[in-house]
């Protein structure tokens, strides 16, 4: 087994009421998209292409859950 296992950890996250994907890199960096596959290219170009940065706040979603 490497040394280096589990240092690149990527992680996608569904922002929910929305069609907004988050992506975070092992460096710390996040991106907002809509389409998995740009946000997968973004996330597996590492190191180009992103620095660690902080990611805006989403807008309120606009529909909201009915009450049962």
């Amino acid at each position: 087994m490497s040394s280096h296992a589990g240092e690149r950890i990527y992680r996608v996250h569904w922002l929910p009421g929305t069609d907004i994907l988050r992506g975070s890199c092992h460096c710390g960096a996040e991106r907002l998209a809509e389409e998995p596959i740009e946000l997968w290219e973004w996330l597996l170009g590492h190191p180009q292409g992103h620095q660690a940065a902080a990611v805006p706040a989403p807008d309120p979603p606009t529909r909201l859950a009915m009450p049962a």
